[in-house]
């Protein structure tokens, strides 16, 4: 992952100290339906204006709701990045359910030391108090903040505030590797091998319960409250586990990479999702809680804060190829041989092992590697050959 400048997000629950709750909804209530109508326009032109056209085409209709010019600005953007990434996925006409607003340094002001924002909506003032603890608000003191969105869902106000952060990571001196599954995560960093056990299997069970219930009641869950609430109930739980579990785990684990000074190595798994078509639906119902892409968001979002570097490996053949000699690795339920030079591991072990060896040829500039990564500093590079030493000595025993 390139340094850069990257954004992190404080996420809270907010009350409104001045000005009035009902006044800000009904302002939120109003946004949603002027974005609504914006993109009902765009969504019957064939081709989708520049943003000058759109300014031409929506100003001064949005004008006359009370809202400045800089909301203005937010609503046409907003509605053009909606009805384009829609089209382009040749999905259905976008429909704006949650009450929500987007503002900018024109329209908001944030002051973290008394916990407050200050925002304009319309022709209305607004200050909002953040309701958090105090060591969380602490970490984004020192950032320079770019947007704060405002939602009202369930008779709750919640903020979001958007900082600029700069990635400057380190240049590592080792690498700590992750293969994936539904039921563990393997790291493997010479010689240590860990072993992680998900959560993923118990929100599984969770949203299988959903379904079951769905299917007893295929007519009345949608209108019986008591159904219906049991259901969302189950879902609502089945994603917390899985978000909380990959916030947790990302936090230890790039903690775990920041005292050693190792990179995180992970799996390029954005084509995963296309190999749905070739499995059957039991296994892809499965993989749809794999949530490898919640977790990797966690482990990135969590790698800019430390400033710790991340390292993406193609996963083709890492499962399949014997780390000592490179044979095609011979399986035994999830137990694997080498029949060539007898080497012998779990599968998920073996994955972590053939992560770590890509990212170490990365870095020493192989010939042949399928990574990217910059080239190491000397003392990373003997640092590296000093793991690689170790990787033989620990390869051989087994």
């Amino acid at each position: 992952m390139p340094e850069g400048v990257y954004h992190r997000t404080l996420k809270a629950v907010a009350e409104v100290v001045e000005g009035d709750i009902k006044d800000l909804f009904w302002d939120l209530v109003i946004y949603r339906c002027v974005l609504q109508k914006v993109i009902d326009a765009l969504w019957e032109l064939e081709e989708i204006p520049k943003k000058d056209q759109a300014h031409q085409m929506f100003y001064g209709m949005l004008r006359v709701y009370g809202f400045r010019a800089h909301v203005v600005r937010n609503i046409y953007n907003t509605a053009i990045a909606l009805v384009k990434s829609a089209k382009s996925n040749e999905g259905s006409k976008p429909t704006v359910k949650k009450l929500f607003t987007r503002l900018d340094h024109q329209d908001a002001e944030v002051n973290l030391s008394n916990k407050t924002i200050k925002i304009i909506l319309r022709d209305k003032q607004y200050t909002l108090r953040i309701k958090h603890r105090d060591g969380y608000i602490e970490r984004f003191k020192s950032l320079k903040w770019k947007e704060v969105h405002i939602k009202y869902r369930n008779g709750k106000l919640y903020v979001s505030i958007v900082f600029k952060v700069r990635y400057t990571p380190y240049i590592p001196k080792g690498v700590v590797a992750l293969d994936l599954n539904l039921r563990h995560v393997v790291s493997y960093d010479c010689p240590d091998i860990r072993r992680y056990k998900t959560r993923f299997i118990d929100a599984l069970s969770k949203k299988a319960r959903a379904e079951e219930i769905q299917k007893k009641y295929p007519k009345r869950w949608r209108y019986n409250k008591k159904i219906l609430k049991r259901v969302k109930n189950l879902h609502r739980r089945s994603r917390n586990i899985v978000i909380n579990w990959c916030r947790k785990f990302a936090k230890e684990i790039t903690l775990k990479a920041k005292r050693h000074g190792y990179t995180i190595a992970l799996e390029d798994l954005k084509k995963l999702r296309k190999s749905y078509n070739n499995k059957n639906d039991r296994v892809v119902w499965k993989l749809t809680m794999f949530a490898y892409r919640k977790l990797q968001e966690s482990i990135l979002s969590k790698a800019i804060e430390y400033n710790v570097p991340v390292v993406f490996v193609n996963p083709k053949k890492t499962s399949s190829t014997c780390p000592r000699c490179k044979s095609k690795i011979r399986y035994i339920g999830r137990f694997g041989i080498c029949r060539k030079c007898g080497f012998r591991a779990d599968r998920d072990v073996i994955g972590a092992i053939n992560i770590w060896l890509k990212v170490l040829k990365a870095y020493a500039g192989v010939p042949g590697s399928p990574q990217r990564a910059s080239a190491m500093k000397n003392e990373a590079r003997q640092s590296g050959g000093t793991k690689n030493e170790g990787m033989k000595k620990t390869i051989k025993s087994y």
